[in-house]
């Protein structure tokens, strides 16, 4: 038996505890809740994070500097192109990203079978980018993760190098790719009872 099967039990107790401190502080996404308690119901898995898919626009200092960089806004939810403009108005410096990041969980899974159940079951349900992100002795980790991804450089040190007909191109199509990954979640909830054993 490996170890990670040997501390499955205190591994889910343990995490399932950080998610009710994370749900009481509100600083769960709401609307992938109910998704990961039906994952964390299942006998041999538990979510140890998620996020249900997000816009976002950010300053950072350097190309690539994702450590210093600063979150001028974020939603986990379709934006209004005045949100945008409101927000592309902070910028004060560094390079201005525009971003669309698909949804991420990550389950803990207590065997190898487990976790190739789930990883199938991820990718029929359209997360193509999923994986079995972790397998040694203490833990075996599926990442779900889809293919829907935008990162647009919108400006550096407070110059906007696109105008506004631009912008209200790229926050329609955001707002497409975030619809279409909250209808993979959503497919992905629909399904997830077939791990049930």
């Amino acid at each position: 038996m490996f170890l990670y099967e040997k501390n499955f039990d205190l591994q889910k107790k343990k995490a399932l505890e950080s998610l009710n401190d994370a749900l009481e502080k509100g600083l769960v996404d709401s609307d992938i809740i109910s998704l990961l308690n039906k994952i964390n119901s299942l006998k041999n898995y538990f979510t140890t994070s998620s996020c249900s898919g997000r816009i976002s626009i950010m300053q950072m200092p350097d190309l690539g500097d994702k450590l210093n960089a600063i979150w001028l806004g974020k939603w986990h939810r379709e934006v209004k192109i005045e949100e945008v403009l409101d927000t592309i108005n902070k910028h004060d410096g560094g390079m201005l990203w525009f971003m669309v990041h698909s949804p991420i969980l990550h389950v803990s899974a207590k065997t190898l079978e487990d976790a190739v159940e789930l990883l199938n079951l991820a990718m029929a349900c359209g997360f193509k980018h999923s994986n079995i992100k972790s397998v040694s002795h203490k833990k075996l980790v599926v990442e779900i993760r889809s293919t829907e991804r935008m990162d647009i450089p919108l400006g550096s040190d407070g110059e906007l190098w696109v105008n506004e007909s631009y912008l209200v191109k790229i926050v329609s199509m955001a707002n497409l790719q975030l619809r279409r990954t909250k209808e993979k979640l959503r497919k992905l909830e629909d399904e997830i009872q077939k791990l049930k054993k």
